[in-house]
């Protein structure tokens, strides 16, 4: 898989599972210690998370990082 497709995959599951959980995206921001510029531009698929931010964002989401990952 290459890059693009997996930046564009992990926004969309990031995207679902926000969404799914109810939470804004500024929240969630907060909640992951990001800004919610930051968060924006990830969930666009502007910008790839580092493996830190990635670990911030599943535990505020309550989800293990594999269900934002795409395999």
């Amino acid at each position: 898989m290459d890059r693009e497709k997996i930046i564009k995959l992990f926004a969309e599951n990031l995207r679902i599972e926000r969404a799914r959980k109810k939470i804004s995206q500024e929240k969630l921001a907060e909640m992951a210690n990001i800004t919610p510029e930051y968060l924006s531009r990830i969930e666009s698929g502007k910008f790839s998370p580092s493996l830190v931010v990635i670990a911030n964002l599943a535990i505020a989401l309550e989800i293990s990082v594999d269900t934002l990952i795409p395999v």
